[in-house]
């Protein structure tokens, strides 16, 4: 493991060995993603599935608690019909608006990809840590992103409201140890920070802690502010500040050989004046969220159709709304309105105000209402 600045994929993902069957299809769903095809041979590269939008968390920033939805949830018999997209994709994530890992089926769903020959990576607020360890090396989970938005207690769990830092922390040593001492090469984890003025200037620290507990990478992203009370936190309007800390999380993480993955400054984006960047989701991934509807991404209210309503290569991944989203999302005159405002960390333009700021406009999926 050595020091690495990285920016968000919006075209690559993790790499890892490939078999012929997933190679070829690889292979061709880049070649069919960088030449705009509507229509597609290849299947998604990653499928991602929101197994829940429940969440056991309060986060002061979540959108999902302002939405007044009923909680959803995927069942594993509910993906059975997704075996031959299995077969040929590189990796299934486990990731949306809720915390996957309290599913009841979780460790089910996960035995059930581990059959297929594919990464498997999910992300989590880290409460379940110690309930599902055995899960993790049992089905060999390759990648897990933890969420923490502080380096301390205080700030963290002010944050993530009902999160025990110091559980969470002590919850992924023992995992670290269980992993060195038997030589397992699985999981590589991440943390992950939402940069706010608030708990900004703690990233370097967040940096550090990941060194000492043996972690692998950091990754940062901005806030977005969907309520207006929050408009105070956002770091819209603050490059100096977010470069200064930038500079020292980037010296602490090559002084200790950690992965940093930052988001690009405000001026400095590579889309410079398009409302995102080059949009690959519609080509690269399937996302299939928990009431079982495919949306183009988790960051849309868009929604096409459920995942079992027909054949899977005609009647949903080449579907008019497949389409049709795949002709517009990088035209600037044909995008959704929703795309030009576009807050998803990998793709959103950070020279935008309206990539930090999401204030006043639709933002969440459309998920059922309660009553």
């Amino acid at each position: 493991m050595s020091f690495q600045l990285m920016r968000a994929k919006t075209f690559d993902l993790f790499e890892s060995k490939l078999n012929q069957r997933q190679l070829e299809n690889s292979e061709l769903n880049k070649k069919e993603a960088s030449e705009g095809m509507t229509v597609l041979k290849s299947y998604p590269r990653r499928v991602v599935l929101e197994l829940t939008n429940a969440c056991n968390f309060d986060c002061i920033m979540c959108g999902r608690h302002e939405a007044g939805f009923k909680p959803t949830f995927l069942k594993a018999e509910d993906i059975e019909c997704l075996a031959d997209v299995f077969e040929h994709c590189e990796e299934v994530t486990l990731f949306g608006w809720g915390e996957p890992t309290i599913h009841p089926e979780f460790a089910k769903i996960v035995k059930m990809i581990d059959q297929f020959p594919v990464r498997k990576y999910f992300v989590t607020n880290g409460s379940t840590l110690k309930k599902i360890e055995n899960v993790i090396f049992d089905h060999k989970v390759d990648i897990m992103a933890v969420s923490l938005d502080g380096a301390t207690a205080k700030t963290n769990d002010r944050i993530r409201r009902n999160a025990d830092f110091e559980q969470i922390v002590s919850d992924l040593r023992r995992i670290v140890k269980i992993r060195n001492e038997n030589g397992y090469g699985y999981p590589y984890i991440n943390f992950v920070q939402t940069m706010m003025k608030s708990n900004l200037q703690e990233l370097p620290d967040l940096v550090r802690l990941a060194a000492e507990i043996g972690l692998e990478e950091v990754k940062a992203v901005y806030l977005t502010v969907f309520t207006a009370d929050l408009l105070h936190e956002s770091l819209w309007n603050c490059r100096a500040e977010v470069q200064e800390v930038f500079d020292k999380a980037m010296e602490i993480a090559k002084e200790n050989n950690i992965k940093l993955k930052l988001p690009f400054l405000q001026g400095e984006d590579v889309a410079s004046e398009d409302y995102h960047k080059i949009c690959y989701v519609g080509w690269r991934d399937l996302f299939v969220g928990s009431d079982k509807y495919v949306r183009p991404c988790q960051s849309t209210p868009l929604k096409f159709m459920k995942i079992d309503e027909g054949d899977f290569m005609n009647s949903i991944w080449n579907s008019q709304e497949f389409q049709n989203f795949r002709k517009g999302v990088n035209s600037a005159s044909l995008m959704p309105e929703h795309c030009q405002q576009c807050y998803q960390s990998s793709h959103a333009n950070f020279n935008r105000k309206s990539s930090f700021i999401f204030e006043g406009t639709s933002f969440a999926p459309e998920w059922e209402k309660i009553s």
